[in-house]
This record gives C-alpha cells, structure tokens and sequence, in this order.
C-alpha cells in the first residue's frame, strides 16, 4: 500500500512514538519536531484516512481516539514488497533485480536476521 508523503510523516510520528497518540499529539509533532504548518483538520483527516485503509489503529478513549500503527515500520514495508512482487509475472526477476541493487553489507545483515527468526 503506497502512502502520500503527509501520510509518511504522521507514520513516521506514530512509529517514533512507543503510546498510541491523539490528533492532536501527532499535529503538535508534526508542528515542534518536523516545522509542519498543517491545519489540525488536515491531520485528523489523514488519521482517519489511514484508519480506514487498515494502516492504523483507532482507539477509543473517552470522546476521542487515539491512533497507533497496525504494523511496525518493517512489516509495512515488507507488506508493500510482497504486493509488488505479486503484481509481476516474473517474481523471480523482479526480486534478483532488487536485490542486486542492495549494498552486499545489507543483503547479509538481511540474511543473518532472516536465520536468527528461524531458530
């Protein structure tokens, strides 16, 4: 699932943060730490928009909601992959050429942490 780049920046917020936030937690982030002038409407619009693409969770709390991700950074990620790899025809090409396109250092590092999830 392909996000807007506004999309990127409350995920990443969201994903930096270990506690569910509140539409005006994350609008207060995006304004403090990433210099984002954005109405506090547009961030609940993109909250809840994320929510209904399954990206985040809304919790219930009192009269408001509060917002964590569904998946972690690399899950998301991986998800979004595995929907490319899908997509082709040559599933087997489309991988060599990615990950021909990967420094070695991190093709191993990925391999390493692929075993150790096997044992």
């Amino acid at each position: 699932m392909a996000l807007g780049d506004l999309e990127r920046e409350v995920m990443t917020v969201l994903w930096e943060r270990y506690d569910p936030l509140t539409v005006r937690e994350v609008h207060q982030e995006l304004a403090r730490e990433r210099h984002r002038d954005l109405a506090y409407t547009t961030v609940m619009t993109v909250l809840d928009r994320l929510a209904k693409k399954g990206v985040v969770r809304q919790l219930k709390e009192g009269r408001a909601y509060r917002y964590a991700p569904a998946q972690s950074r690399e899950e998301m990620t991986a998800s979004v992959m595995m929907d490319a790899l899908s997509g082709t025809p040559d599933q087997d090409a489309a991988l060599a050429h990615f990950v021909g396109q990967l420094p070695p250092e991190a093709l191993r590092a990925a391999i390493e942490a692929a075993a150790r999830q096997d044992r």
